[in-house]
């Protein structure tokens, strides 16, 4: 059996939508700074394109914590990780050690996006609240920008396998 749901989306109200679209932002950047570390001594890139994912959603995550101090400044943020829960935008590079190219870096960042966008999609269903429907639809959206953004220097690598540039 199953286990039941870390969140219950049909109770889900816009405040609690932005404290978890923070919290996933706040540990996609963790993941992200750790696997820059993780690969920092690699030639391939990697570490450079985990970086920028970090610098990437650290941005994210301080324009939702904006947004959401404008509309409920005076409600406490809860403070929770998720980084235990099944990763929602979880850059997984498996068993793989360096060196990592760029490509293989992007290639695991655009998963992430990818996993991200499928959450909300997937969680849009269960959602009662309107605002909250709409807000998804609003980090969906996002997601799809992040996915562009990496397709675009995927492509800008050229075909060769082992690119190393970005």
């Amino acid at each position: 059996m199953a286990p039941p749901p870390m969140i219950d989306f049909e109770k889900l109200d816009l405040r609690a939508a932005f404290d978890l679209a923070i919290m996933i932002e706040e540990d996609a950047q963790m993941r992200y700074e750790e696997l820059a570390r993780t690969f920092a001594d690699d030639d391939g890139g990697a570490a450079r394109v985990f970086r920028d994912m970090a610098v990437n959603e650290a941005k994210h995550r301080r324009e939702l914590d904006s947004r959401r101090r404008v509309l409920f400044r005076r409600d406490p943020r809860i403070e929770i990780s998720v980084l235990d829960a099944a990763g929602v935008e979880e850059p997984y590079v498996g068993d793989r050690s360096p060196p990592l190219t760029a490509r293989e870096a992007l290639e695991i960042a655009l998963a992430a996006e990818v996993s991200a966008y499928h959450f909300y999609a997937g969680a849009l269903p269960r959602i009662a609240d309107e605002e909250v429907r709409a807000f998804f639809r609003d980090l969906m959206e996002e997601e799809q920008q992040h996915q562009a953004l990496l397709r675009e220097r995927l492509a800008a690598l050229g075909s060769a396998p082992d690119a190393r540039a970005v």
